[in-house]
């Protein structure tokens, strides 16, 4: 997103657009998978419009208003072979946390609305040796919070909801989602932006990571 706004002319702080998209969270999840009701493009264009919005009131940089730039980036930004761009960074610690939740015995699963591209991204980052299935909303038909797409997870894993535990950084896909799979939900929230939330929250995997190790510790069993 920073390249391509500086190629419209707008000059953003990595740091500030990065507070934005997370400071942006509740609100696309209420706005967006609320009231656009399963459209990939609206839901995107939404998503897109709501970042910049925060971005403008943490700096008021911008020389245009979201809404303008916002249509001028999703057709670049959605075009084919681009998620990758989008959505490719791997945040501190995550490697880490990662290989020590398989050491520690769980079973990891990777459950994520995309476009099929989910599970290349992840071998392309190294990543997909952590897990066991990836789901892909495009290639299984479901997208969250329907809670048939937890339920494929489930099946092809061979997990039991009552053991299993989703994370997920937006509480209407990921939250209730899970808990309509019987699903134990976990929100990321890595700057407080859910106060209100009636979920366990965590500022990162890294956080939930340590949170589940020391439970595994006190009461041993498959998870």
């Amino acid at each position: 997103m920073q390249a391509e706004l500086e190629a419209l002319g707008e000059s953003v702080d990595p740091v500030r657009l990065e507070r934005a998209e997370a400071a942006a969270r509740p609100r696309i999840s209420r706005r967006l998978l609320r009231e656009t009701e399963g459209d990939g493009q609206q839901i995107f264009a939404a998503y897109i419009e709501e970042v910049l919005g925060q971005l403008l009131r943490l700096d008021g940089g911008l020389s245009a208003r979201p809404e303008v730039l916002a249509a001028q980036l999703v057709p670049i930004l959605r075009a084919p072979g681009q998620t990758q761009r989008l959505w490719s960074r791997v945040l501190p610690g995550i490697p880490q946390a990662l290989s020590r939740l398989v050491d520690a015995g769980f079973r990891l699963v990777a459950v994520s609305n995309s476009d099929g591209t989910v599970e290349s991204g992840l071998r392309d980052q190294d990543l997909r040796r952590f897990f066991g299935p990836v789901v892909d909303s495009a290639l299984v038909g479901y997208e969250k919070p329907d809670p048939r797409i937890f339920e494929h997870a489930l099946r092809v894993s061979g997990a039991e909801p009552e053991t299993t535990l989703h994370a997920g950084d937006l509480y209407d896909a990921d939250v209730l989602g899970a808990r309509a799979a019987g699903i134990h939900p976990a929100l990321l929230d890595p700057f407080d932006d859910w106060p209100d939330v009636d979920c366990q929250r965590f500022r990162d995997v890294s956080e939930l990571q340590a949170a589940l190790c020391a439970a595994r510790k006190e009461e041993p069993g498959d998870a």
